[in-house]
């Protein structure tokens, strides 16, 4: 029997009603790109991936607290028929909930959603702001730098690369050419048009 999941239509719909800044939405539709592009790496359907991460922080604005996210979120989605298999990898994204991260989905999603916050934060500080110029190596250089986008939880982008067994050069590469593909659409163009 094939999963029904809710269409993209009722998931951009929902993320709408919750999140009403642009870097927020942004963030879920660079993670939802990032995911699509690992379901096809790892034979997943690129429509449940992709839900999941346009959904995995839909309730983060509202509910932003670790009391609250994902929690609330969760009880959202169950709600309007979404699958465990997408409630479990959006609980396992955050570490504090203690729900483990078992599939090849939920692992991708926690190894790209902080990725690509961070990714995103990269770009923005480039003089031409486009994803087209950023490379793993100045990734890698600004992950040492404590107090460049200090909320972007380091650990968690190392501890995933281990739990999917990636290198982290090739996974960062990975994850700016899955962003690179919508670079319009996630504000990451900037001046300079892919060569």
């Amino acid at each position: 029997m094939t999963q029904v999941f809710p269409t993209r239509k009722d998931a951009i719909e929902l993320l709408h009603e919750y999140t009403k800044t642009d870097s927020l939405r942004r963030h879920a539709l660079g993670v939802e790109q990032a995911m699509r592009k690992m379901a096809e790496k790892y034979h997943g359907d690129p429509n449940e991936w992709g839900i999941t991460g346009l959904m995995h922080d839909f309730d983060y604005e509202m509910y932003p607290t670790m009391e609250e996210h994902p929690y609330k979120g969760n009880e959202i989605l169950k709600s309007k028929g979404y699958p465990d298999s997408i409630t479990q990898a959006i609980m396992g994204h955050a570490t504090y909930t203690g729900v483990a991260r078992e599939t090849d989905m939920a692992k991708s999603l926690f190894a790209v959603d902080e990725l690509t916050g961070f990714i995103f934060a990269v770009t923005y500080v480039r003089p031409s702001k486009s994803i087209f110029e950023v490379k793993p190596r100045s990734v890698k250089k600004k992950l040492k730098q404590k107090s460049f986008a200090a909320s972007v939880v380091r650990e968690d982008i190392f501890l995933s690369v281990d739990e999917l067994g990636l290198d982290l050069t090739e996974h960062v590469q990975f994850v700016i050419d899955a962003l690179s593909e919508k670079a319009e659409e996630l504000g990451l163009k900037g001046e300079v048009s892919p060569s």
